[in-house]
């Protein structure tokens, strides 16, 4: 896995499949200088369409933004290129919303101690219940409680958007939020807020999938991890994870399996977030190893 550094940048691009692409977009890396360190691309042949993702090195490059995009101009103009420029060692600041059941809060606040979720900083922890406080403080990251009535949630709302303006938080984290955010505030983050469903979407969708899961007698469950949309659910896909189960697995055991594939499936889709890894197009995703 390449880490960024100051002297190093990823280009993430999306264009119509056709010939040419590759060999455009590493000479007008070549033309200032760039190397090119690690590479990696997908074709999807029903849609037509390429996705590249490119890490280089400019150590012996006197090139700036400016230089590299005037570069790309051609490239983009000739292949219909649409492309993200990530230039340096930026560190996006982070923000998890959580409600009573921790799981989730704390692996991700020790996967973060640990520096696997480099990367990002983690700037909050915002909740609508007191209960997770102790955990955040244990980690000294600030906890802020706002509790959320129907009366109070488009106040307590624009409170929590406040709080993450203040601090320019980039990416939002719903670990087991159990409220269901307006589209205003997902209108705010697109492609920028990374939910858990505690379920394999688009099976058992909705309240009490592990119930669900075990009238039907399943063999497989699993998390989902995806991107927050203003449809309930149905965001881009970033993540899954799966367990097997057997028909001696009661709802408790389903939901004990299930906790450890929500903490998985989370951790691994923020990291892929943080690490510039993913491309949406036409609902789903295009994550880069």
């Amino acid at each position: 896995m390449v880490t960024m550094t100051e002297q190093q940048g990823t280009l993430l691009v999306s264009c119509p499949d056709q010939k040419g692409i590759v060999a455009a977009i590493a000479q007008a890396l070549y033309s200032q200088d760039a190397n090119i360190i690690d590479s990696d691309q997908h074709t999807d042949p029903i849609a037509g369409m390429f996705f590249q993702r490119i890490c280089f090195d400019l150590a012996t490059s006197s090139a700036d933004r400016n230089h590299l995009e005037a570069a790309l101009r051609d490239v983009r103009e000739r292949f219909q290129l649409h492309y993200r420029l990530i230039l340096g060692a930026h560190t996006p600041r982070v923000a998890i919303f959580c409600s009573k059941q921790e799981h989730c809060l704390y692996d991700l606040m020790v996967r973060y101690r640990a520096g696997e979720l480099h990367p990002g900083h983690i700037a909050m922890v915002i909740s609508n219940h007191p209960t997770l406080e102790p955990v955040a403080k244990h980690f000294d990251i600030p906890f802020h409680y706002l509790p959320i009535t129907p009366e109070t949630k488009r106040k307590q709302e624009a409170a929590a958007l406040a709080l993450l303006a203040k601090e320019n938080v980039e990416l939002v984290i719903l670990a087991r939020y159990m409220q269901i955010l307006s589209p205003e505030l997902v209108a705010r983050y697109p492609s920028r807020i990374i939910n858990i469903h505690h379920s394999f979407l688009p099976a058992f969708i909705g309240a009490n999938p592990y119930r669900q899961a075990y009238e039907r007698g399943v063999k497989l469950i699993g998390a989902t991890s995806h991107y927050v949309t203003a449809e309930l659910d149905a965001g881009p896909i970033i993540e899954q994870a799966v367990v097997r189960c057997s028909h001696r697995d009661h709802v408790e055991e389903l939901i004990r399996k299930g906790r450890d594939m929500e903490k998985r499936a989370l951790a691994r889709a923020v990291r892929f977030h943080l690490q510039d890894r993913i491309l949406v197009y036409s609902g789903k995703t295009v994550v880069f190893d």
